[in-house]
């Protein structure tokens, strides 16, 4: 049974602020909550004394996933499912919070601090007995493997040079009780069928169009989070994604592809087919420019990011950089660990990440949650004020000046939780049109003597590379690139492109932005896994940026033409 702890509850339930006492008499018939609570409370009394290194924490947390899908390719239905998941994390942590089983082990670039296996598969059915048994097992596991990690943690600290930042393992963080149940109606599919097929097949009129899809994708995640500190934690989101895409290749065998997303947490967020349509018909004109494009060779110069490649570009530069546990880990590159309060990028720039947002002039943010994955209440995060440095996203591993949380550590199932980002907002005090921002681009390529300036519209997303074994460097991926001239010649659409640089170099090259903040909506992958995450950002002008070529294929296009195009 939930024991209500000595501190304020605060629980919603459909919006409606609930007591303790109907919290707990609603946990009743709850079997997953219940199995949690009534084997954590079994596993650390049993656990806590039960070998020489005492178990001092213990956290259960369980996502559970109901997914619906269906895929449509020239006019026609290709994929249809749906299915339901359930997931068990568990984050067991022995001797004390200065020093436990999850310290880093310097040198072992193999060192993983998970105390289990990647996958912990739970039944679906709401069985209580079937649900314990399994937490049982896994706990059991998870508890040897704490262990053995443990003594490899003494052995390498031992025989190895003190760490710069003597940091403990683990914050301590209050216990939070919150219930709310999350659903999402079932998806209409025969509706949703004929709408998908419809807009699939506007693709079978273009012969260069060698691959193109249609697909919606409407998730409801349930997270369960109950620890040994006394939290219990039941809460949710809606995933709600209708994308498209199409592809071709050109002659030299460059894959290139245009495509669209549309996020939110009900069916009515997302577009009516009317834009859908006009919009694939935008991509189809972008695709077939592109076919034809010439490729840019290198190129160092001013460039414009347009407001959602900006948002891009800020989350793949330095979002991973501010991730607090990267700042204490030896491997790492620390790239801001100690230029805290110092200027790292434009007067007019500010960027903090808050969870707690969920939406941005009324459409929906990817990154929103109320409790991050160790049961910590979201808060705003301040990273960046006026061009200066000012924190980090924290989790609960603190790092020096950081002692605390302040609710980003996240991870997928299976993945240990680190510090994540979840809403990046990037804010501009001063603005200007994005009109006044082109003939900006155009007077400081005149400056440089350059004839020509990038205009980047589009950017699949990047990469970064944060250790120490590695240049620390990142390349972002564009999709979509216009050159503009200095001589009034019409905007060109370029290929064959990637933007690369270092983190801190490029962002002192921002000096100007736009007043057309726009939405990113995506998902991140690092050592924690997949997480769903947002960032907005307006247009920004940057005095220089460098780019590369891009990788491509050696195949040809088809050598026939689709069959539809076969006169």
């Amino acid at each position: 049974m939930l024991k209500i702890h000595n501190f304020l509850v605060s629980v919603l339930i459909s919006g409606l602020a609930m007591s303790p006492a109907v919290f707990a008499a609603d946990i009743k018939t709850d079997a997953v909550m219940n199995a949690l609570t009534s084997e954590l409370d079994r596993s650390f009394t049993g656990l806590r004394n039960a070998e020489k290194v005492p178990l001092y924490y213990l956290s259960y947390e369980v996502t559970e996933s109901r997914t619906y899908y269906l895929g449509s390719k020239m006019g026609a239905t290709n994929s249809d499912s749906d299915y339901t998941n359930r997931q068990l994390d568990i984050n067991l942590r022995v001797n004390t919070p200065e020093l436990d089983d999850t310290h880093q082990v310097k040198g072992d670039y193999s060192w993983t601090s998970q105390t289990q296996p990647l996958n912990l598969p739970l039944t679906v059915e709401d069985n209580e007995d079937a649900l314990k048994a399994r937490i049982w097992e896994y706990t059991d596991k998870a508890y040897k493997k704490a262990q053995e990690n443990f003594t490899k943690v003494s052995m390498n600290k031992a025989v190895t040079a003190a760490e710069d930042d003597p940091s403990p393992d683990f914050s301590a963080s209050k216990p939070e009780v919150f219930y709310e149940t999350t659903t999402l109606p079932e998806m209409d599919k025969k509706l949703w069928r004929g709408r998908l097929d419809k807009l699939s097949a506007k693709f079978a009129g273009y012969p260069f169009i060698y691959d193109s899809s249609v697909h919606l994708t409407a998730e409801t995640e349930t997270r369960y989070i109950v620890n040994s500190e006394g939290t219990r934690i039941k809460t949710g989101n809606n995933y709600i994604t209708l994308s498209f895409s199409l592809a071709s290749r050109t002659a030299d065998g460059m894959d290139i592809s245009r495509g669209e997303q549309y996020n939110g947490a009900s069916y009515a967020e997302l577009p009516s087919d009317e834009k859908v349509s006009a919009d694939i018909d935008r991509s189809i004109a972008e695709l077939r420019a592109l076919k034809d494009a010439p490729i840019v060779e290198p190129y160092h110069g001013p460039a414009i990011l347009k407001a959602r490649a900006a948002a891009v570009y800020f989350h793949e530069i330095i979002g991973h950089r501010l991730e607090g546990h990267r700042q204490k880990i030896e491997d790492e590159g620390q790239t801001f660990a100690k230029k805290l309060n110092q200027k790292v990028t434009s007067d007019i720039i500010t960027v903090y990440d808050d969870p707690n947002l969920k939406d941005f002039r009324g459409r929906s943010l990817r990154g929103y949650y109320r409790f991050d994955d160790e049961g910590v209440r979201a808060a705003r995060a301040s990273l960046i004020e006026n061009g200066v440095l000012k924190g980090f996203l924290m989790s609960r591993s603190p790092i020096r000046n950081f002692p605390a949380s302040n609710g980003h550590g996240r991870h997928s199932t299976g993945r240990p939780v680190v510090s994540r980002m979840a809403n990046t907002m990037v804010e501009a005090s001063k603005t200007v049109s994005y009109e006044e921002l082109r003939k900006q681009l155009i007077g400081e390529c005149k400056k440089q003597n350059k004839p020509f300036g990038l205009i980047f519209d589009d950017i699949a997303g990047g990469f970064t590379n944060t250790g120490r074994g590695g240049a620390q460097s990142f390349k972002v991926l564009p999709l979509l690139v216009y050159r503009v001239y200095t001589d009034g010649r019409p905007d060109e659409v370029v290929r064959g492109v990637d933007i690369v640089g270092t983190p801190i170099a490029s962002l002192s090259k921002i000096t100007a932005a736009a007043d057309d903040p726009d939405i990113f909506n995506g998902t991140c992958g690092a050592e924690s896994g997949w997480v769903p995450v947002s960032s907005v950002s307006p247009s920004l002008l940057l005095t220089e940026m460098e780019v590369e070529k891009s990788q491509k294929s050696q195949e040809k296009p088809p050598v026939l033409q689709p069959p539809l195009h076969d006169r």
